[in-house]
């Protein structure tokens, strides 16, 4: 059984830095990625990375800000995902997903429902 469990996030001041890291155990993933939820609104991919080729996808509030990457050891994956210049918009909680089976690309690699694994979140706040 796969499993993902999230670390890092916390607080940062506008402009600032924060780096959320996902160990990703027990399944060969296909797809990780990081998506995020505030109260009272739907979960959002924040950034995607197909674990194979390595190709990267981004939503375009976080373009240019925000960088995904991998590290793969024996029996775990590790995925990073590096916060800089924050915005308090950026503020919500942070999963991590995961999946077998789903190949990211450039029109579904936002769909929360692709994965199956998931992190029980971890909470970032950026304040001005």
């Amino acid at each position: 059984q796969g499993q993902v469990v999230e670390s890092g996030g916390g607080s940062a001041q506008a402009g600032g830095s924060l780096r959320l890291s996902c160990a990703g155990s027990g399944e060969k993933f296909r797809s990780m990625g990081w998506f995020r939820e505030e109260p009272g609104k739907e979960r959002e991919g924040v950034a995607v990375i197909s674990l194979g080729d390595g190709d990267t996808y981004y939503a375009d509030s976080v373009k240019g800000r925000f960088t995904i990457s991998r590290e793969s050891a024996k029996n775990t994956v590790m995925v990073y995902l590096q916060m800089n210049l924050l915005k308090p918009e950026d503020t919500a909680m942070y999963y991590c997903a995961a999946d077998k089976w789903f190949y990211a690309g450039p029109s579904s690699w936002y769909l929360a429902q692709a994965f199956r694994t998931w992190g029980q979140g971890t909470q970032v706040t950026v304040f001005s």
